[in-house]
């Protein structure tokens, strides 16, 4: 998220489009998504730029993972909020 934050959509797409990080391909999908509604609210594709990125903490599932003699390990499921803005310039 700190690599996006502050540029041009089209940067910002490049930027995550180019990086070996797994998140990348959800942050894209977030980006995308923001870029949509704001074309569907009439905003000019081509002026915006990302004013807001971050994560969230979400809840997370409690698993447990059996173990011998009858016991269990607890295993926590994190999930995480990805918020992206965009704002035309």
């Amino acid at each position: 998220m700190d690599l996006i934050r502050g540029l041009h959509v089209n940067d910002a797409q490049d930027t995550l489009r180019f990086t070996g990080k797994k998140a990348s391909r959800m942050i894209d999908k977030v980006l995308r998504s923001a870029i949509a509604n704001a074309n569907e609210q009439e905003a000019d594709v081509r002026s915006l730029y990302v004013v807001e990125a971050r994560v969230d903490p979400a809840p997370h599932l409690r698993r447990f993972r059996p173990k011998d003699r009858g016991r269990a390990h607890p295993i926590a499921k994190r999930m995480s909020h990805l918020v992206v803005a965009v704002e035309e310039r």
